[in-house]
């Protein structure tokens, strides 16, 4: 698989499910392809087949349209973003009642990206314990066997920004020990759960950056509510200031683009965002 070039501008894109579309590897790899990149994350949804014969035919795909995927990203059944409280209780690996089914579907999109020969894992592991609570321990130990199972791989894996403050996400990261664990750095999140100010925590954890995502919003109106996604350069970010600051950590991953919306809408913000990013790279 080609090595994207530093600062290459990409996309997420899905196997299917709500934020993706129903449709064969090829056809998804020929859509990313008509936006003018060439990698990108492809998120793994909850129900996606994971068999070997899936993973043929995504590898195909892949190949033949030349799109270099950075990390797989796994997404869980029954996970929610409907309000603050409501993530809490479904995403990620904190709720306990799905804990050991995710940790299994977790190690099963792992393998997929292996095959792939993707070089990192992503996800949101949800909101955190504090450390004063005893299902702490139990969360970070998971994390570390997940780390295990990503390193027998020779992959990475980062955990997604914004349920936590940065400090409270580098706590964890020193706690779990694992050298092949890091951080998706994703600085819309920061806004919309209004966990910190994305710079800031950008300059707290560069250190454990694997990768990144290119992602806009607007501040919640109130505290703990959400904040609202907004196309690049729309919302509360900055982009300039965010892409200048990239460059300054040393930060020579790819520039992934999230829109978390659906459609022809999502398509238009996109081209959007890949001509603002290849303005500000190239500055």
């Amino acid at each position: 698989m080609r090595k994207p070039e530093p600062l290459e501008v990409g996309v997420i894109f899905w196997t299917g499910g709500e934020l993706g579309v129903e449709a064969s590897p090829d056809e998804i790899c020929a859509s990313v392809r008509a936006l003018g990149v060439r990698c990108g994350q492809l998120a793994v949804h909850g129900a996606a087949e994971l068999s070997e014969a899936t993973a043929a035919a995504w590898r195909e795909a892949l190949e033949r349209h030349e799109i270099s995927v950075v990390t797989v990203f796994a997404g869980f059944s029954g996970e929610s973003y409907e309000s603050i409280p409501i993530s809490r209780e479904t995403v990620g690996f904190v709720p306990l009642a799905t804990r050991v089914e995710r940790e299994q579907r977790a190690g099963a999109v792992i393998d997929f990206g292996a095959a792939l020969g993707v070089p990192s894992f992503a996800l949101h592991v949800g909101h955190v314990p504090d450390p004063s609570d005893e299902d702490y321990a139990k969360v970070r130990d998971l994390v570390r066997r997940v780390c295990d199972r990503c390193a027998a791989h020779g992959m990475t894996f980062a955990l997604e920004t914004g349920q936590e403050s940065a400090a409270a996400l580098l706590q964890f990261l020193k706690d779990v020990d694992r050298e092949n664990l890091g951080i998706n750095f994703d600085p819309a999140n920061m806004i919309l759960y209004g966990s910190g100010e994305p710079l800031d925590a950008l300059e707290l954890v560069k250190e454990r950056v694997i990768s990144v995502h290119c992602k806009d919003g607007a501040r919640p109106e109130s505290e703990g509510e959400w904040g609202k996604e907004t196309p690049l350069g729309e919302g509360d970010v900055g982009m300039d200031r965010y892409v200048a600051k990239l460059k300054e950590i040393g930060y020579m991953g790819s520039l992934t683009i999230e829109r978390e919306i659906v459609g022809d809408e999502q398509r238009a913000d996109i081209l959007g965002a890949i001509a603002l990013l290849e303005r500000l790279r190239a500055a």
